[in-house]
């Protein structure tokens, strides 16, 4: 598909599900069990409907806003992903160069192929994901080069309490740690381009070729994996009184958790189920995004992730109360299409359809974006999402129940 033919999030993924081999792509689109999670964050979206103004002046567009106090060009950050070695081996860094190119923030995964000062150094600014290994001397350790190389961010996943079980990986015989299996050479050898930049290509380190590129973010996986533990409030207050950053919390699903998460020192919250990775028959994100608004009664910065593939779908989180919206799965296919010129080429789309909804919404402003220009539907009838809390709770129960 020539790039000017990509004119949307889901075009790079058809185009990166013909380049990749089997396994690679599952290993990205899949999700936990029958996947009805990853269905259920787009479905989602389609619950939430725009309400443009009229008579508004957006002769010029600003969808520039603050995040946690930084600056950025838009309301969408890029999540962290441990999947991004296996598309191309420059990995982070044609991600975190795209990403200050477009002026807003990449969330590298502590699955990441290289390390934080590396990737830091080719661009920024940077959030660090973290899973919180058992060996608290190694996290505090983690924790220290982190503050040590100028991290302000941390951001922890609270979801993962054991390595999820997805269906597409074992079918096609992709374990962690890596082993060559007769799938995996078969995949490869059906894609000659794909097998030779990753067994071959530039190492996003030095950018000199080096064999098995591509493998060093397989043996941070496992190594990652092997450490997964249950993250309790225990740990947390832990974390909070050992970095002086700000703490974001990802991987929260209900309102009731939230004030217990917020006195444990978190600056925001990212409401997310994993992009349904880990847990079936889970909740979109976006229709539990306002009863956690409303439990952080504007407390801590609030974020979403979970089936964004549109502009519109920013607009729709920012309408709910969220502060930024993030984005996993489109920047990989990105990635994997076109390469670091791929990632510029998303962000220019989504920067346009970002700016674009917000001048047919009537909105000139990030400002302007309320809980006036969205409806919830509801099962005989759309119905408006009241800007009044007592309102916002009533809507949340009924819609959400």
């Amino acid at each position: 598909m020539p790039r000017r033919r990509i004119v949307c999030a889901d075009d790079f993924e058809e185009r990166a599900r013909r380049r990749l081999p089997r396994s690679v792509f599952d290993a990205i689109a899949g999700g936990a069990g029958d996947e009805t999670t990853i269905s259920s964050n787009r479905a989602g979206f389609d619950q939430v409907v725009l309400r443009p103004r009229a008579l508004a002046d957006v002769g010029s567009v600003d969808a520039s806003t603050a995040v946690l106090g930084q600056r950025v060009s838009m309301p969408l950050i890029l999540a962290p992903t441990g999947s991004t070695y296996m598309c191309d081996p420059v990995a982070e860094f044609a991600i975190v160069r795209a990403t200050a190119r477009a002026g807003t923030i990449f969330a590298l995964s502590s699955l990441a192929s290289s390390g934080f000062d590396d990737i830091q150094a080719a661009g920024g600014p940077l959030w660090y994901q973290l899973y919180p290994p058992r060996d608290r001397s190694a996290a505090e350790e983690r924790l220290t080069q982190l503050a040590a190389s100028g991290c302000s961010v941390l951001c922890v996943t609270i979801d993962t309490p054991l390595p999820p079980r997805r269906d597409r990986d074992i079918r096609n015989g992709l374990t962690k740690p890596l082993r060559i299996t007769p799938e995996l050479m078969f995949g490869a050898a059906a894609h000659p381009r794909w097998a030779a930049k990753f067994l071959f290509g530039k190492s996003g380190v030095d950018n000199r070729r080096s064999v098995l590129a591509g493998t060093r973010g397989f043996r941070s996986l496992s190594d990652t994996l092997s450490q997964l533990a249950p993250v309790t409030k225990a740990d947390l207050r832990w974390l909070r009184d050992r970095w002086r950053g700000k703490l974001v919390v990802k991987g929260v699903m209900r309102a009731d958790e939230v004030p217990q998460i917020i006195d444990l020192g978190a600056d925001g919250i990212v409401v997310s189920n994993h992009g349904g990775r880990n847990l079936d028959s889970g909740q979109s994100s976006i229709l539990v995004l306002p009863e956690v608004v409303e439990a952080v009664d504007g407390r801590a910065e609030v974020f979403v992730d979970g089936g964004v593939r549109r502009g519109t779908d920013v607009i729709k989180a920012l309408g709910l109360g969220a502060r930024a919206c993030l984005i996993g799965r489109p920047y990989v296919w990105a990635l994997a299409s076109g390469g670091e010129a791929g990632v510029d080429h998303l962000l220019r789309i989504l920067q346009t359809e970002i700016e674009l909804t917000m001048a047919f919404a009537g909105c000139a402003t990030v400002s302007d974006i309320d809980a006036t220009i969205v409806r919830l539907r509801g099962p005989a009838r759309e119905r408006t999402v009241p800007a009044t809390e007592q309102e916002t709770r009533s809507v949340a129960e009924s819609v959400l129940s």
